[in-house]
């Protein structure tokens, strides 16, 4: 396992992160974690290790106002998350990297996928929670929520994870400047999507949405039957490390030069 590390923006978030680098033909893996998660999980910590038992190079970073990060959580949005993830992946990797994408995370990964497809080698969405500030957030609240976060510009959600969470009117409206599902979403590499049929938080209509929504001549759906929202089960690990796999074999047989 790498070090804590820091790294800079331009905007001036210290990013706390860990890298594992690796002398591989390999592409490197990132990890882009959820909504008021962190580098820490099980999911991102499981992955590093099979990383380093399969010689690639492996990322994982906490979001400004996430973690060890700098910045509060309440002031940040999914496009300044977003940013961050461009400014890390670009500062630290080499070469196109294979992107792992856990609920928000998935959203993020997305997103990079719109704004910088050619370092994207591969995609596995992992209960991938895209435009959700607006599909489940804002479509959720009821009139007093809305009233309450028009007078005071937050509104509280309550959470089985933590503590409730507080849900801003700059997460919303920068929300809506990150919406991937209204407009085309090409994906021009391999990519592979999982989803647990008793996930609780992302339904399993989103993935089947994204699915239809998405274009690309190389896009998958898995559904495992009986996981929840966090899928870090030992049979969701394995699912995630063959689902990395095969993404980086089918991504490699286009690109033959690079070897595995």
């Amino acid at each position: 396992m790498g070090k804590l590390q820091f790294f800079e923006t331009d905007q001036g978030r210290r990013l706390a992160y860990h890298q594992s680098l690796q002398q591989s033909d390999a592409a490197g893996i990132v990890f882009l974690g959820g909504f008021h998660s962190d580098m820490q999980g099980t999911k991102a910590l499981f992955l590093e290790d099979w990383a380093q038992a399969q010689g690639r190079s492996f990322l994982r970073f906490d979001y400004s106002g996430h973690g060890q990060s700098s910045g509060d959580f309440t002031d940040g949005s999914i496009g300044e998350w977003a940013q961050d993830a461009v400014a890390i992946i670009n500062a630290l990797t080499t070469g196109p990297q294979v992107l792992v994408g856990s609920s928000m995370g998935g959203w993020i990964a997305l997103i990079l996928a719109k704004f910088m497809p050619e370092q994207v080698a591969g995609l596995v969405g992992i209960a991938a929670a895209p435009d959700f500030t607006e599909d489940s957030m804002w479509a959720g609240f009821d009139d007093d929520q809305r009233q309450q976060l028009a007078a005071n510009g937050r509104v509280e959600l309550p959470s089985e994870y933590d503590a409730p969470y507080i849900i801003t009117e700059k997460l919303i409206n920068d929300g809506r400047n990150q919406l991937v599902l209204r407009d085309p979403l090409s994906l021009p590499f391999p990519t592979w999507f999982l989803q647990g049929t008793a996930d609780k938080d992302v339904d399993q209509s989103v993935a089947l949405r994204l699915l239809e929504h998405a274009s690309g001549d190389d896009i998958r759906l898995t559904l495992l039957k009986g996981a929840d929202h966090r899928f870090s089960t030992a049979e969701c690990l394995t699912t995630i490390c063959e689902a990395i796999l095969q993404v980086s074999a089918r991504s490699n047989s286009r690109n033959p030069s690079e070897k595995l």
